[in-house]
């Protein structure tokens, strides 16, 4: 028995697990068939076939792209109510490892985050709910493209989304391999980091190794800026609160060439924060810091700073609604209520900052092929998707039941 594996239970459970080895079959395939933000053509026609398969009332394709909306009815309407559940569709530009049947067939693109399980999870979902209708409202599911990088969240948004769908709240989660299959975990507040893009170039004076004074050398003046931006956090974030700044690349001068100075660097990294009081913060110290150390080498400094994603932060009714739906499935111990926050990103965020809603962690383990996110050789565990399904359908039907309409 599945439900052996892990405690899980449920009529939505037990009705989900009946076709798990579909829902296995469906995320296999796609995770043999990975495409990148925008480009989720496969992927969004066969999960529009799928939908049409399960009986939905309304498929709405091609917002913010290749992104879809399927609207199925309850048994009434009388509440007017709609509740919104999203997806993540798209894959990452890395190459696979693994070597089992379904790895990608795709050179250097790879589901290395466990969208492929996401959008099953969610489909089990659509075909369980179209079959049942056990509640009162609409439940909007939201396949959204590009969200490793690109804001397709924000895009599709931009596109109408929440205009179109009149949406009261909505609800997203993610496998966590860390967590073991059979539990999940959220908080009341932040669950994710916002992330920023810092891009940093200097221009200095190149010119010979042997003669470094008849330049301005570029590489000690990006070497000082490494050290001091690690400051900044160290003395200017108060203990209490968070925030991470990371260089992570730098690009100047020829290997091949030892004994030129270059006339030119930069360096690219990323800031991550949950305050924007913080985030504010933080992106004035790093300009203050890169013109100073440039004024004093007599360098120049052009600093981009770009906020890619604000922090996901989750309204604390729906985070306790969402809790006590997941408990009703897994039992109360196995659901972790004050999940710590990741310095990860997610642009779910840009439909926090719309709605009110929660983000929510689903453990999957990390067995055998099971290895962290973004490795290369990571796989979903197909094991949950029948547990994911579930709590999607019972966020539908415990959010808006049957009789409540007075």
């Amino acid at each position: 028995m599945l439900a052996a594996r892990f405690k899980a239970g449920g009529r939505a459970f037990a009705h989900i697990a009946q076709f798990h080895p579909e829902l296995t079959a469906f995320r296999r395939e796609l995770h043999a068939h990975p495409e990148i933000g925008f480009e989720e053509k496969f992927t969004s026609a066969r999960i529009a076939e799928g939908l049409r398969e399960c009986g939905v009332d309304e498929l709405h394709t091609g917002i913010g792209k290749t992104g879809m909306v399927a609207l199925i009815h309850g048994q009434s309407r009388s509440t007017g109510s709609m509740i919104g559940l999203r997806a993540d569709m798209d894959a990452l530009p890395m190459q696979e490892s693994n070597e089992f049947t379904w790895k990608s067939c795709r050179p250097g693109l790879m589901h290395g985050c466990g969208h492929d399980g996401h959008v099953t999870m969610l489909l089990g979902a659509a075909r369980y709910l179209a079959a049942t209708r056990q509640f009162d409202g609409t439940a909007a599911l939201i396949f959204q493209p590009a969200e490793e990088g690109l804001g397709g969240a924000r895009v599709m948004i931009e596109d109408g989304l929440f205009d179109r769908f009149p949406i009261q709240s909505v609800f997203a989660m993610h496998n966590w391999p860390q967590m073991k299959p059979g539990t999940v975990g959220l908080n009341g507040g932040a669950m994710m980091a916002a992330a920023d893009r810092i891009t940093i170039d200097i221009t200095g004076r190149g010119g010979h190794g042997a003669h470094p004074y008849q330049t301005v050398d570029v590489v000690l003046v990006a070497g000082h800026i490494i050290t001091a931006v690690q400051g900044i956090v160290a003395r200017n974030v108060r203990a209490l609160d968070s925030a991470v700044v990371s260089l992570c690349a730098i690009q100047a001068g020829d290997l091949g060439a030892f004994s030129v100075l270059p006339g030119s660097a930069t360096l690219v990294g990323t800031v991550r924060s949950f305050d924007p009081a913080v985030q504010d913060m933080v992106e004035r110290r790093i300009q203050e810091v890169c013109n100073g150390i440039a004024l004093g080498f007599g360098a120049s400094v052009n600093v981009r700073y770009e906020r890619i994603y604000p922090a996901t932060i989750n309204t604390e009714a729906e985070a306790g609604f969402a809790g006590d739906v997941a408990a009703s499935v897994v039992g109360a111990e196995n659901v972790v209520r004050d999940m710590e926050p990741s310095m990860g990103a997610e642009d779910f965020s840009f439909m926090l900052q719309n709605k009110p809603g929660a983000y929510l962690r689903i453990g999957q383990g990390m067995g055998a092929g099971n290895s962290t996110l973004h490795n290369s050789r990571y796989d979903f565990n197909d094991d949950i998707l029948p547990l994911g399904a579930a709590l999607h359908a019972g966020i539908i039907e415990q959010g808006m039941p049957l009789g409540m309409a007075q």
